[in-house]
């Protein structure tokens, strides 16, 4: 823990007489009045050890230095109503009557600093290797998610144009101001330990780390942001296969998404020569959880393709059918709590639709709390559904229409209140926990919501307007494929 001049006082058992700086304000050097010249950081607190006898002198000579020493913290093992008076009346900051002598008080001050400084090392040390962890494993996302944790903060890299790369912690909710002072502009909020730390050196800029503490201004925050800037350069210069095999893969199951002969013929270049598969879609309730990395361990135990890509801790891909079984027991079998939806195999020119239900399947398993989900086993919603021809599930699908119309979407794309309407259904209408996955403020959530309910007319106090609201999503979802 970083000293402050409040912890000073009680190892020196001083009298803290109020000045300029507060009891809280950290503590970064100690020096001897002949020593000093100026306070060397403003947002820290320079001790200077003045003997009881030069006290007033020091203060009243009217020097540069004397000015300079009412921005710093005076230690004096002199005490008494006179030093007090002559601290007041200069307007300056000071522990009186402190340690056993005016000789002592130097050596025991730098000791108290050392030992201090000596465990701020040794914690930074400890977060860098942890941090250098996350780089190989989650790349720059990695480091950022676990800065924000190490600072007990939010933090948001930006790339040299302010573009949001990454953000952890609350970083979402505070993308807006972290632009603003990336580029020397006024934020709306002050934030509580607010620093800037450039990526890469002078016009080489590569990016920018916004971090915010919440707690001032911390040593330790300063030191793991500078660190973990450089690290975020050296990986944001690096190239990383991982990085671009993911994209690839990302590339490859969006083109099978939109089905057609490509897909077939894309599948066989990938060696998977089946005319069938199965789409699942996996997450965990943790975060902590690498679910991208733990589906590729288990594809690799099945000797199965990897057809699948990742976003946000959700692995959407295709297995083949005879597989489908397998996975569903190692995720049954799994430490952590985690939610499959599968659906139904489909040919491999068709595979939008089996993912889209799977999709479908995995929202089930979250808001019913099972870790396995099967398209198929969802009777009601199944069989309205596949019931519904093209003509009927287009007229259920345009009950979210003013959704998109009053989202501004185009070519019939549904966006921002269509998904806050999903996920909040999906979840039961759970307020904290659909904020939570959205990323939204829970009082931005409530807008939205009561915006959905003005827009359809539908109320979500009422079972019958959530069931339909519930189909219209399920429609919207299954016209996609079916269109393509």
């Amino acid at each position: 823990m970083t000293r402050d001049i409040a912890s000073i006082v009680r190892s020196l058992g001083g009298e803290l007489v109020d000045g300029p700086r507060t009891p809280g304000t950290p503590v970064d050097e100690v020096v001897g009045l002949d020593d000093f010249s100026v306070v060397g950081h403003p947002g820290f607190a320079t001790l200077v050890v003045v003997p009881g006898r030069r006290l007033a002198d020091a203060l009243g000579d009217g020097s540069p230095r004397a000015a300079s020493l009412r921005q710093a913290v005076l230690v004096t093992h002199a005490g008494g109503a006179a030093a007090r008076r002559t601290v007041e009346a200069a307007g300056a900051t000071a522990i009186l009557g402190a340690g056993p002598s005016d000789e002592l008080l130097a050596p025991l001050l730098t000791a108290l600093l050392a030992v201090d400084q000596a465990a701020e090392d040794r914690a930074v040390t400890t977060a860098m290797k942890v941090l250098t962890l996350a780089a190989r494993r989650g790349g720059a996302s990695g480091v950022v998610a676990e800065l924000a944790h190490r600072i007990d903060g939010w933090a948001v890299l930006l790339d040299r144009h302010g573009q949001v790369i990454t953000t952890a912690g609350a970083g979402g909710l505070h993308i807006q101001d972290a632009i603003a002072v990336a580029l020397g502009r006024p934020v709306r909020v002050r934030h509580r330990g607010l620093q800037v730390h450039a990526v890469g050196p002078g016009e080489d800029l590569s990016a920018q780390l916004v971090v915010s503490s919440r707690t001032e201004a911390s040593s330790r925050a300063r030191e793991l942001g500078s660190q973990a800037a450089a690290l975020l350069d050296l990986l944001l210069r690096t190239d990383d296969p991982t990085r671009t095999e993911r994209l690839g893969r990302a590339v490859m199951v969006d083109a099978l998404l939109g089905g057609g002969d490509a897909a077939p013929a894309l599948l066989r270049k990938w060696g998977v020569h089946e005319t069938s598969l199965t789409g699942f879609v996996l997450t965990a309730r943790s975060a902590s959880v690498e679910v991208e990395r733990l589906v590729s361990h288990w594809l690799d135990e099945l000797g199965a393709a990897h057809i699948h890509t990742a976003d946000r801790g959700t692995v959407t891909g295709f297995l083949r059918d005879d597989h489908v079984d397998a996975l569903a027991s190692r995720v049954d079998a799994y430490s952590s709590a985690m939610f499959l939806g599968i659906g139904s195999p489909a040919p491999t020119d068709a595979l939008g639709r089996s993912a889209a239900e799977a999709r479908q399947a995995v929202e089930a398993a979250r808001a019913e709390g099972r870790r396995v989900v099967r398209y198929r086993t969802i009777p009601t919603v199944q069989y309205v559904i596949d019931r519904l021809g093209d003509g009927d599930a287009r007229r259920v699908a345009h009950l979210l229409d003013p959704l998109r119309e009053a989202g501004g979407e185009h070519d019939g794309e549904h966006g921002e209140l269509t998904e806050t309407l999903r996920v909040y259904l999906a979840e039961n209408g759970a307020w904290g926990v659909t904020a939570e996955r959205l990323g939204v403020h829970r009082q931005t959530l409530t807008a939205r919501i009561h915006r959905v309910e003005e827009l359809t007319g539908l109320s979500m106090a009422d079972a019958d307007d959530r069931t339909a609201a519930w189909l219209a999503l399920r429609a919207l979802a299954l016209m996609t494929p079916r269109s393509e």
